[in-house]
């Protein structure tokens, strides 16, 4: 920690996140400050500018502005947060099966990898955020409530954003098995599963901490994405990415609408990354130390 205060950058981004946080999480203080919540309508006030009732204005049902990119936020991070957590233990997985196990295992592991990377993130999420559940023979009733809607882009997301992770932990797994402490434990009888999870685990997680903390930027535009073209977070629930995509039609009448929820994903992202980058610096192991 005291190597990543060192950091300008990260410092920043450390600051950043924390008031993105501290703003998101007082959404409800501020409801009660302002006497409403963010779902509720006013279209005597539709495209109002900023006043004391709503002091970012108001969108084009006259909902408050402040208040929507709050919970908005909430939504936002989670996704990110959650998912790049999601997908840190999937590629973990399969990053210390491959890199411990070696052999056909590890081909097969990193053969599937690669044809994950391959393929083309994008469309491929569109194609995902598209399926019908129904279709599928699940019950349509799990899809209907919004806590079932943020999991769907969490899983959605994270099936595809293992790989990063799983070749880093792959990678640092190949030089720790290795190591004396162990083949002491192999030579003790200790199963492969707890020299996996107890020896060599510990041991790999710096590269797993950075990765996450760098895909977290990169799961909340993917969000924002999917939620742009009507595939992610549903409305009336606000997210960044819904809130841009329904600030379309009011582009040049009230851009405001568009500019707010794309500064604070730029923030967002910018943050997380600056973050990710410190410590990459910080617990790279060639990286120089004082």
């Amino acid at each position: 920690m005291k190597g990543l205060l060192r950091h300008p950058a990260a410092i920043f981004g450390l600051a950043m996140l924390a008031l993105l946080v501290a703003a998101a999480a007082s959404a409800g203080l501020a409801e009660r400050v302002l006497g409403i919540d963010a779902e509720t309508l006013d279209l005597a006030a539709q495209l109002a500018g900023p006043s004391a009732a709503h002091p970012l204005g108001t969108d084009e049902v006259g909902r408050d502005l402040l208040l929507r990119l709050l919970r908005g936020g909430q939504v936002s991070l989670a996704v990110g947060l959650m998912t790049a957590l999601v997908a840190a233990v999937i590629g973990t997985a399969v990053g210390l099966a491959a890199g411990y196990l070696g052999g056909l295992a590890d081909a097969l592991l990193m053969r599937f990898t690669d044809g994950v990377i391959a393929l083309p993130l994008l469309p491929l999420l569109i194609i995902l955020g598209a399926v019908d559940p129904a279709k599928l023979g699940l019950p349509p009733d799990l899809f209907h409530s919004e806590l079932a809607g943020l999991a769907r882009i969490v899983v959605i997301i994270a099936l595809v954003g293992w790989t990063t992770v799983a070749r880093l932990v792959r990678a640092a797994t190949l030089a720790v098995k290795v190591q004396d402490f162990v083949r002491a434990a192999e030579a003790l009888g200790a199963r492969p599963l707890r020299v996996m999870t107890v020896h060599i685990l510990p041991n790999v997680a710096s590269p797993v901490i950075v990765a996450a903390t760098l895909s977290v930027g990169n799961i909340i535009l993917l969000e924002s994405a999917l939620s742009f073209l009507g595939l992610g977070v549903q409305p009336p629930m606000p997210s960044w990415g819904n809130m841009l995509s329904t600030a379309l039609d009011q582009m040049y009448t009230a851009p405001a609408l568009a500019i707010w929820p794309g500064l604070l994903i730029f923030l967002t992202v910018l943050s997380f990354n600056l973050v990710g980058d410190g410590l990459q610096e910080r617990l790279d192991p060639r990286a120089g130390r004082d």
